[in-house]
């Protein structure tokens, strides 16, 4: 019987606790090595899909909230338009009361000229030319002014010795406007200029 050398049998197992040994579902160091570095490529691939998505999606937010912002002012502007030109259609129905008031004191019999109820009447005209003016309604100068046809409408053509041609000689009817919005242009006499000298 040959002895064994227990060194040898020691050495033996010490080699064999040293050498790993690996389950089927564990890696490799050599494949640990690899993985890593696939993962860090299709993380930086969902980053620039992510920053992707994310850049289309402030440009539409952007884009709506621009949209929207337009939309408000829009809003805002066809408001008011409304409010101005419903402002602007009653003040124009008050402008015939205005003209009868002046056609009747124009036309005002001598005789009755001082009579106490005209004072009554003269205060309700005063009233209707105040709530004009407070409202910003203004009178369009004719008498003397070049003719515009954007502020006078022509009546007549006619000769005048004393206003020179192209100018009002004189409102048939007054005008009035809001601001710079007419709301009724004068209507007026136009000069055609110096009469000719028969003969000429």
């Amino acid at each position: 019987m040959q002895d064994q050398d227990p060194g040898a049998g020691m050495a033996g197992e010490q080699e064999s606790e040293l050498e790993p040994t690996y389950d089927e579902g564990t890696p490799s160091p050599d494949e640990a090595a690899v993985e890593p570095a696939d993962s860090q490529e299709t993380l930086r691939q969902e980053l620039e899909v992510c920053q992707d998505k994310q850049a289309e999606y402030l440009d539409g937010w952007q884009r709506a909230r621009a949209e929207l912002a337009n939309a408000r002012k829009r809003f805002q502007r066809e408001q008011e338009q409304l409010y101005t030109n419903a402002r602007a259609d009653v003040l124009s129905r008050l402008l015939p009361v205005v003209d009868d008031f002046q056609r009747a004191f124009d036309n005002l019999p001598a005789d009755i000229a001082d009579d106490g109820w005209l004072g009554g009447i003269r205060l309700i005209r005063q009233k209707f030319q105040n709530l004009l003016e407070q409202e910003g309604v203004s009178t369009i100068e004719a008498r003397g002014e070049a003719f515009d046809p954007t502020y006078h409408e022509a009546v007549s053509y006619e000769p005048s010795a004393t206003v020179p041609e192209g100018h009002v000689i004189d409102a048939v009817q007054a005008g009035y406007r809001l601001g710079e919005r007419v709301l009724r242009p004068s209507v007026v006499r136009v000069s055609a200029g110096s009469p000719k000298e028969s003969g000429a």
